[in-house]
């Protein structure tokens, strides 16, 4: 027989959901909305009070967008420079969390401590003195100083560190020495298989980043056929006013390409994040 829950209890998830509920249903709207108003009219875009269902659907805010500004590129520069980022993040998550996971060196705790509170410090906070180095070597608006910043991740070395140390023996890596492996090919042929989850994990955040970068690009670029599609939205904002419709479509096809990554591989997100508990 199955116990019966208390009132109290039963009273307590109710509220616990409902809070949950409502919470959820306050971040999704605006991305609802932004997917509405993405099919209005110029005129359903301006009613008010505004109806959140478009009365007369259209694409023609999509057709806009791309006769507007030249959207194909910005998105085939935003798929470079989040596949730049991503597998760069995953070489060098690789790399360094196996190191300081399984070889032991002297400031070994400092030096990963290190890493970890770069993760703390905001990229504003370092902006400007990046500009000025760039400016030094005359990468400004070019493709690999709008990408730099973005080549690695505190968080993605923490996460592979936490996985190789808890998750891979020592001793497998031993038997490959025994065996005459070298270090880099145990990092290919042992640590790299077998942290397959983690590192896709990894590349599921770098993408995301990668792609959604705006205040760096916004800084470097100062020629349009660099701009991303989160910095080519600015086409649709006038110093007065806004095209709406074409602004919100524009959205649509930006946030698009996240949001498939994400309901796709948003298992291994969850499973993974479950890793920066593991003690290493």
């Amino acid at each position: 027989m199955p116990r019966k829950r208390k009132p109290a209890a039963v009273a307590g998830a109710i509220v616990a959901h409902t809070v949950l509920l409502l919470g959820g249903v306050v971040m999704v709207l605006p991305m609802l909305w932004m997917f509405a108003t993405a099919f209005k009219t110029p005129a359903e875009v301006a009613l008010w009070p505004p109806e959140f269902l478009p009365k007369q659907p259209t694409w023609e805010n999509f057709t806009g967008a791309f006769e507007t500004a030249p959207f194909g590129r910005f998105f085939l520069n935003s798929v470079f420079y989040a596949l730049v980022s991503t597998v760069s993040i995953a070489v060098t998550s690789l790399v360094a969390g196996t190191v300081f996971a399984k070889y032991r060196f002297p400031l070994r705790n400092v030096l990963f401590a290190l890493v970890l509170a770069t993760a703390i410090v905001p990229f504003e906070a370092y902006m400007i003195p990046l500009y000025v180095q760039l400016v030094a070597i005359d990468w400004i608006n070019t493709y690999q100083g709008i990408v730099l910043p973005y080549l690695f991740m505190a968080f993605g070395i923490f996460l592979i560190r936490q996985h190789v140390g808890s998750a891979i023996p020592t001793e497998l890596m031993e038997a490959a020495r025994v065996d005459g492996a070298g270090e880099w090919w145990i990092l290919r042929r042992v640590i790299g298989p077998l942290s397959g989850n983690a590192l896709a994990a990894v590349g599921i955040f770098a993408f995301i980043q990668g792609w959604a970068i705006f205040i760096w690009p916004l800084l470097i670029a100062n020629d349009q056929k660099l701009f991303n599609m989160e910095l080519g939205l600015t086409a649709f904002q006038f110093q007065f006013s806004a095209d709406i419709g074409k602004l919100m479509a524009g959205s649509v096809v930006s946030v698009a390409p996240m949001l498939v990554i994400f309901l796709l591989l948003r298992r291994r997100i969850i499973e993974n994040m479950a890793l920066t508990g593991v003690k290493g």
